[in-house]
């Protein structure tokens, strides 16, 4: 059971606080996609492979993850729509990497977090 206050009591100042400092609705939905999108383990997979390899095309992918191509693909495109992941072609394939460094920093700290929690 989740443990909740005995007697109900507001704490003003905290509440305009945090109310002050919580960004505006649009960026909080945007968080809560970014999150949403790392939620789901075959996108968590293709993004700790990328974050091991450093650069994977959509075969390399489909092999790791024991998916088709077309898997691949969708997931990647929800990775890419959301900015956690870029691309480059070369020649007929198409590579895909860590969109940037925060992307790998969050990846590392959850595995961090969760390997203390054992």
């Amino acid at each position: 059971m989740t443990e909740v206050c005995k007697v109900y009591e507001e704490h003003l100042d905290k509440i305009l606080e945090a109310q002050a400092k919580i960004p505006e609705e649009e960026a909080v939905l945007e968080a809560a996609d970014f999150f949403d999108a790392l939620g789901n383990p075959t996108r968590l997979k293709i993004l700790l492979a990328l974050m091991e390899a450093g650069e994977l095309c959509t075969c390399d992918l489909s092999a790791i993850t024991k998916l088709s191509v077309s898997a691949i693909s969708h997931q990647l495109r929800i990775l890419k729509d959301r900015k956690i992941v870029a691309y480059r072609k070369d020649g007929k394939n198409v590579f895909y990497r860590l969109d940037d460094e925060h992307i790998r920093e969050i990846l590392r700290i959850a595995i961090e977090h969760l390997s203390e929690v054992k």
